[in-house]
């Protein structure tokens, strides 16, 4: 039972419209009422309403800051507690006084994520929702924002709640079995737990199909590009920006260090690594900008080596095609505009034709076969349909397949005649594994540790 009150501002702090302080506990409405001035009385104020009024000091009736409260009272609010949160003007000084003056009326302040924390201990949300609550906030593109929209509405805790009911069945009619032996259902048993069993490892695979694409439109594809100096690397940073994040000339070795930058590229998420040119330079600048080069190059998923069209290709270049030739790696050749002197039979003899892209980063053409290349890398050609249940959290992935390792160990006992009840023991032991993706059955350690991951407010 959490007794306490708690209070943070959960706007980001700087200059704004309004900022937003969220109060939750069983005394946040006649705490906060100490301090606000208005017609209406908050204790006497109906649930999910609004009022206008003043903050003020209590002992001197000084007036702190104009604003607006709302008040949602259990367990109709995100928290299932009483919830009070004042909206004042946006600004560091103005939400600071307000909130040092609420902390002294007893309120304390909130630890990260403690909002969405007490909505999961008090039974709201499931752990699944409260993790995608985060995801939410940190989601980098269109397609991860669905993702985890999906999540905290409960699609994937309705998926794992419908498996483990299925092992529950199925260690049930176990248990019946061993109750009462003198029953001959052996073969029958036998049968029961193959087809439930099956059926259970085969929505546990659903699940992890779309792992990769989930963990990915979760967090990103770390991109290098690469290639010599002056061949548009800059350039291609620039465009897929859609702003100038990095400096564009005419001189060769402009680029000295690493910049980084996450961009969308058709719904996927790309963390995009803007590398210096790799060549052999005296410049002790230069040099150190190339060393990180080859550190974000062998560290990327995904790289992307510029090469120009209108240059023949350099040894160094040629060499650097041949490390790059077994690994994730799009050719964009760029400056399609100008004359060719490339030879194409060169890079093809390294690359497939599906892993080549033809662009003009001054005319601003081609950049659609990006798109269609990194989807046949990563994605198999096509994202998965808009509807399905992705699984995108390192977390859940690894304890899909500690449940399903557990499950298939049941079904192989299961087809060498184990006894039931060693066999029971796989059972139980994927359903626990599923229980902790729900929060089910999850020590308190692991659960201080999510919510710490949130920032302070939410």
């Amino acid at each position: 039972m959490i007794m306490d009150t708690i209070a943070a501002i959960s706007t980001p702090l700087g200059e704004g419209g309004i900022s937003v302080i969220r109060v939750s506990g069983g005394e946040a409405v006649p705490l906060v009422e100490r301090v606000f001035q208005s017609k209406v009385k908050l204790s006497e104020a109906a649930t999910h309403t609004v009022h206008y009024g003043n903050i003020i000091v209590p002992a001197t009736k000084d007036r702190v800051e104009e604003v607006l409260v709302t008040v949602m009272r259990a367990p109709r609010s995100f928290t299932m507690e009483d919830v009070v949160e004042v909206s004042c003007h946006g600004g560091i000084v103005s939400v600071k006084k307000v909130l040092d003056l609420l902390l002294l009326q007893g309120i304390r302040l909130a630890e990260p994520g403690e909002f969405t924390k007490r909505a999961f201990l008090n039974g709201r949300i499931d752990l699944t929702q409260a993790e995608a609550v985060i995801d939410l906030i940190r989601a980098k593109s269109d397609r991860a924002f669905s993702i985890a929209l999906k999540q905290v509405e409960g699609n994937l805790s309705k998926q794992i709640k419908v498996i483990r009911h299925q092992l529950v069945e199925l260690m049930a009619h176990i248990e019946v079995n061993i109750d009462y032996p003198e029953h001959d259902v052996e073969e029958m048993t036998n049968a029961y737990i193959h087809e439930k069993g099956t059926a259970a490892l085969a929505h546990i695979d659903m699940l992890l199909h779309t792992a990769q694409q989930g963990k990915i439109l979760r967090e990103g594809i770390e991109t290098a590009i690469v290639g010599r100096p002056n061949v548009g690397k800059s350039s291609l940073l620039n465009e897929l920006a859609q702003e100038n994040r990095a400096i564009v000339t005419d001189v060769p070795g402009t680029t000295r260090d690493v910049i980084s930058e996450f961009v969308n590229v058709g719904g996927i998420p790309l963390k995009l690594l803007d590398t210096a040119g790799i060549r052999e330079t005296s410049d002790i600048v230069e040099q150190i900008g190339v060393e990180r080069s080859r550190v974000a190059l062998a560290e990327a998923d995904l790289i992307l080596l510029v090469i120009s069209r209108s240059e023949e290709l350099l040894p160094d270049e040629v060499e650097l095609m041949r490390q790059l030739a077994g690994k994730q790696t799009i050719v964009i050749i760029n400056k399609i505009d100008l004359p060719s002197k490339l030879d194409m039979n060169q890079i093809l003899a390294y690359f497939p034709q599906e892993r080549i892209v033809e662009v003009s980063l001054v005319e601003g053409t081609g950049m659609d076969g990006l798109e269609k290349a990194i989807s046949g890398i990563f994605f198999e050609g096509k994202l998965e349909a808009g509807d399905l249940t992705y699984v995108s959290n390192i977390r859940h992935i690894h304890l899909l397949k500690q449940a399903r390792a557990s499950l298939e160990d049941g079904l192989q006992a299961n087809e060498e005649h184990t006894p039931i009840d060693i066999l029971q023991i796989d059972l139980r032991s994927a359903w626990e594994y599923l229980g902790e993706i729900i929060g089910d059955s999850v020590g308190e350690s692991l659960i201080d540790q999510i919510f710490t991951q949130f920032c302070l407010g939410k």
